[in-house]
């Protein structure tokens, strides 16, 4: 298990062996059901995710994996316009919170960091005020589960440029005043592989005080001025609490011509000699999951043997 004196790796939603699964639901299927029955079917959804999160957490500890990332349809429709819904509405809500409630105890007590990474569509930087709008609420219902699991870490990108990143950018400092300061306090910036690198982000995130989570691999797919050690030591100091990275693979190694798509698995040597040597969370973004956690954990140790 991570003690706190080592590199955390982390597992990053689904499983690739392992029979742990979480559903969701669709609003073009649930639109056709009474809101009573749509009710109970969202509720049953949702019990059998609070459940799979527990045994999610159990796999972690027992295999000693310091952080698991949670599906953001963990709560199905939570933030849509019609469908969305309060907790209390939900038949099953006392199982549920008891199963949440053991959730976050079982986190606390065994040290697993729990995080969020909502999908492309969450865009604070959008010129359409009506992205911006379910943008915030998605990101409002991401830090009400946050709260109830004891999650601190919710991770968007910036965005798309429209054609001018820094006025880009400017919208997203100003949309992120309007954001609560549940969601404000576990906001971070991630650099991508298309538009914002790590050296565009990192002033809007010391103006903000927001975390820039780094992902080397699209540092390395989108280069900037800054090499990996800088970049690394830049987004460190962002963190006031452990810093959470990204780690992935190229499918077809990086000789390839497109070198943005992810492996199953991950090469040892694309860690950054950068991350070692202080408290870190990797978590790791490769196909194979569980799998690629284990291997990659074995792989280290090998290479630190060997060295």
């Amino acid at each position: 298990m991570y003690n706190g004196r080592h590199m955390r790796l982390g597992l990053c939603c689904t499983f690739r062996e392992e029979q742990i699964s979480f559903k969701s639901r669709q609003a073009t299927y649930l639109k056709k059901f009474p809101e009573k029955e749509r009710l109970s079917l969202i509720s049953t959804t949702v019990l059998h995710n609070a459940t799979a999160l527990m045994q999610a957490l159990e796999f972690c500890e027992e295999n000693s994996i310091g952080s698991f990332r949670i599906n953001s349809k963990f709560l199905p429709l939570k933030a849509h316009p019609e469908l969305g819904y309060r907790l209390e509405e939900l038949p099953d809500i006392l199982l549920i919170s008891e199963l949440l409630d053991t959730a976050r105890l079982f986190r606390h007590t065994r040290n697993i960091r729990l995080t969020f990474h909502p999908d492309q569509f969450i865009l604070l930087s959008s010129p359409r005020d009506d992205v911006t709008e379910s943008s915030i609420a998605d990101l409002e219902y991401h830090a009400e589960l946050a709260e109830l699991l004891g999650a601190d870490v919710i991770t968007i990108h910036g965005g798309g440029a429209y054609g001018d990143p820094v006025s880009s950018l400017a919208r997203l400092e100003k949309n992120a005043d309007r954001l609560s300061q549940s969601v404000r306090e576990r906001i971070t910036l991630e650099n991508d592989d298309r538009v914002y690198t790590p050296e565009q982000l990192l002033p809007t995130c010391s103006k903000l005080s927001i975390p820039l989570v780094y992902d080397v691999h699209h540092h390395r797919c989108l280069k900037d001025s800054l090499s990996i050690d800088e970049a690394t030591a830049a987004a460190r100091t962002t963190w006031d609490r452990e810093p959470l990275f990204h780690l992935s693979s190229p499918k077809d190694g990086w000789a390839a011509r497109d070198t943005k798509k992810h492996h199953d698995y991950i090469d040892a040597g694309d860690l950054p000699v950068a991350w070692q040597g202080f408290e870190v969370t990797v978590e790791v973004e490769a196909k194979a999951k569980e799998l690629a956690v284990r291997q990659l954990r074995h792989d280290l140790i090998e290479k630190r043997n060997a060295a």
